[in-house]
């Protein structure tokens, strides 16, 4: 929310002149919040003020964010008191590099309705919380930006991150920007410009990428440019189509004209989950997926919102694209890895990068990337299966930027075109077409059910052990199915054991929901 700001007074009143005017920004590790805090005191200091500047470190990066505090007074003569850290209650101004950081800081207290200017990038950073929940652990963005416009005074939030990395930039050139654009302190657009040049490093990307924030948060930005590219031919650049040979365009434009004769419900799933399977493997790949999908189009009705369909188009995409060993090697070697690596690390042209790569394969991995046969025949041979196992199941660390170490797992990443083929793929198939046989047989007796059995897919994620464990939690929700079925409820009580599968990282929680549903078969 951009609201109206006041003109500036010409002259600040002898109240003004006395007051203290106190900002803190949130950041963590690595997005520059002590450059943002030290081109702030100089802004203040280059307009006549006095100001300080402290720091509390978070406990650890991506674990707690590190709050930078500034405090600043008009120079009047007289040296002015400044506190070393805020209080609850007791601040003007709270940047946050990042929308859950705001959300602390309004638990903390640091935010107040009749007060508070609240500067926030509306990008998300995953905390450690959501990310270690099974399923879908993300907090609701949507309740922090309502929070947020109810307990500031003004709320100004878009993504600072994006600008900043279209403009090469960090993103406190950009939060210098918005907070710039708010008007919220009495200072010029030329003064900020001037710390930032001051600096002497990244001048003419950090001014970019302040300008194009500061003229957003002054309600200034120019509209984006409508695209001009047909919706096929932007598929097809999702999926990096356009670069191979013209078959493999023609190929995507004929898959485009599938999704286009689904259902308008089921079209934006169907193609998020085409654009992930193609990218995954091939454009036969992306066939096999629409085929599978058909089926479910097929016993599915606008009567019932296509919630079956829906449901087929997500899970099904995520079920195909499983991970694996080539997986993982070809989304390391990718150019728009290095690139983001780049990017985050703050990798100057010119400079060398090195990254080193952990793995850790067993067994079942590698006897995964064989060839179906060849594999099956060493995992039905214990003693052969522990022999190599003893010599593979350790952890590797691989240079990705050295020739060898970058070869070895292009090499792996190439697998991916005989994969149809491999022990992996064939055990992967066989479970998928239990499972999406096993949801659509029920649509007719029990439509719920059969959406819930498909949105079961969940449960299955992750790479190695974490993917046992998923696959485990799996198969006992789904065991319920036979004391249930039947029941006007059934489908309650399966999206009932999903979730506290997704809750339970031990299954504790699951067990017990299990010896309920076995008693309330027995009574």
């Amino acid at each position: 929310m951009l609201d109206a700001v006041p003109p500036l007074r010409a002259r600040p009143s002898a109240q003004d002149d006395q007051r203290v005017i106190k900002l803190a920004v949130l950041a963590v590790g690595g997005q520059g919040g002590g450059v943002l805090a030290d081109w702030i005191t100089d802004v203040a200091e280059r307009n006549g003020f006095v100001a300080q500047s402290t720091s509390v470190a978070g406990v650890a990066q991506r674990t707690g964010a590190t709050i930078y505090y500034v405090e600043m007074a008009r120079d009047t003569g007289r040296l002015p008191v400044f506190a070393l850290s805020p209080s609850q209650g007791d601040v003007d101004i709270l940047i946050a590099a990042e929308l859950m950081e705001a959300g602390r800081a309004i638990i903390r207290g640091f935010v107040t309705p009749e007060r508070t200017t609240l500067i926030a990038s509306s990008h998300r950073i995953a905390a450690v919380s959501e990310k270690i929940e099974p399923g879908d652990g993300r907090a609701s963005s949507s309740k922090v930006h309502a929070t947020a416009e109810a307990a500031s005074k003004r709320f100004i939030a878009f993504d600072m991150e994006k600008i900043a990395a279209d403009n090469g930039s960090m993103i406190s050139a950009s939060l210098l920007g918005a907070l710039a654009g708010s008007d919220a302190l009495p200072f010029s657009r030329e003064s900020y410009e001037q710390a930032i040049g001051a600096g002497g490093r990244g001048v003419k990307a950090s001014l970019a990428a302040f300008g194009a924030s500061f003229d957003r948060a002054h309600g200034t930005a120019a509209p984006a440019p409508k695209p001009a590219k047909p919706a096929i031919v932007e598929s097809a650049l999702a999926t990096g189509q356009v670069s191979g040979p013209q078959n493999l365009l023609q190929g995507w434009q004929a898959l485009a004209v599938r999704i286009d004769l689904l259902p308008v419900a089921v079209r934006d799933m169907a193609l998020r989950g085409l654009r992930k399977v193609v990218d995954y493997q091939d454009i036969a790949y992306g066939r096999e997926y629409l085929d599978r999908l058909d089926k479910a189009v097929a016993l599915d009705g606008p009567d019932r919102g296509y919630g079956l369909s829906i449901a087929a188009a997500k899970h099904l995409a995520n079920a195909l694209c499983y991970d694996d060993m080539i997986r993982v090697a070809d989304l390391k070697t990718r150019s728009t890895r290095d690139k983001r690596v780049r990017r985050e690390v703050g990798v100057k042209d010119g400079s060398i990068l090195q990254v080193t790569e952990y793995f850790h394969p067993r067994i079942e991995e590698f006897c995964g990337t064989l060839p179906a046969g060849l594999g099956s025949y060493i995992e039905n041979r214990p003693k052969l299966a522990a022999f190599l196992d003893r010599r593979i199941n350790h952890g590797r660390r691989i240079r990705t930027d050295s020739f060898a170490g970058f070869a070895a797992l292009w090499f792996i990443g190439g697998l991916r075109r005989w994969r149809r083929s491999l022990l992996r793929h064939k055990v992967e198939v066989a479970h998928l077409d239990r499972w999406y046989a096993l949801a659509l047989g029920y649509v007719p007796t029990d439509y719920a059910l059969a959406v819930e059995i498909l949105n079961c897919r969940r449960l299955i994620k992750g790479y190695s052990d974490t993917h046992v464990r998923a696959q485990s939690k799996f198969d006992r929700v789904l065991s319920a199915l036979d004391l249930v079925k039947g029941r006007a409820d059934a489908a309650d009580w399966i999206r009932r054991l999903r979730e506290m599968a997704l809750k339970d990282e031990k299954g504790d929680m699951l067990d017990g929901a299990l010896k309920t549903v076995a008693t309330l078969e027995a009574m």
